[in-house]
């Protein structure tokens, strides 16, 4: 069977960035711990899927995502200084969660879900990067179908409950459509 709009796909593979000599491992699923998603729901990357179509169980692939297809440039304006009221707990900022390094869930005026990175943290302010953590990246992906098939009724119910637990933030009201863009992942 070839992948094709909604069959249930499983993968594996590793997902290099940068350029030539300086890509850097980013993520890797394993036999173990595969990639399953239900092929053009929108679960993935429109460019993910397409280096994929047509392929079948055994068929191994190997292409490349450029930023515009994947996810977008590096955005400066994304990087925005907040109070650090706003993360206060009952009266106590919250040290636990917001320490630089940490990706922080929040809402935005409109109550859409988006993750900031914590850069910095100021004596008022923490300093937060909205940008999604591949914008600016080129995506290298190299791997192997392990299976495609119709989906069971169980697999569309797992695959329609995980709604935006992807870890990978959503943006463009992606969520609002019924799933995550995801992140190629």
């Amino acid at each position: 069977m070839k992948i094709a709009a909604n069959k249930f796909v499983t993968v594996i593979y590793d997902l290099n960035v940068g350029e030539g000599e300086e890509r850097e491992l980013m993520e890797r699923a394993t036999a173990e711990v595969p990639l399953s998603f239900i092929f053009g729901t929108g679960m993935m990357l429109a460019a993910f899927e397409d280096g994929l179509k047509g392929l079948k169980t055994g068929s191994t692939f190997s292409f490349t995502i450029t930023p515009d297809n994947g996810y977008g440039a590096f955005n400066e304006e994304h990087i925005m200084e907040l109070p650090k009221n706003m993360f206060e707990v009952d009266g106590k900022f919250d040290s636990d969660t917001v320490k630089e390094g940490n990706v922080v869930p929040m809402l935005d005026g409109d109550g859409n879900r988006l993750n900031g990175a914590v850069i910095e943290i100021k004596k008022d302010a923490v300093i937060m990067d909205f940008n999604h953590p591949l914008a600016g990246e080129t995506l290298h992906f190299t791997g192997e179908i392990i299976d495609v098939h119709d989906p069971s009724a169980e697999e569309i119910a797992s695959m329609s409950s995980a709604g935006c637990d992807c870890g990978c933030g959503c943006e463009d009201d992606a969520c609002s459509g019924g799933g995550c863009k995801g992140c190629g992942c």
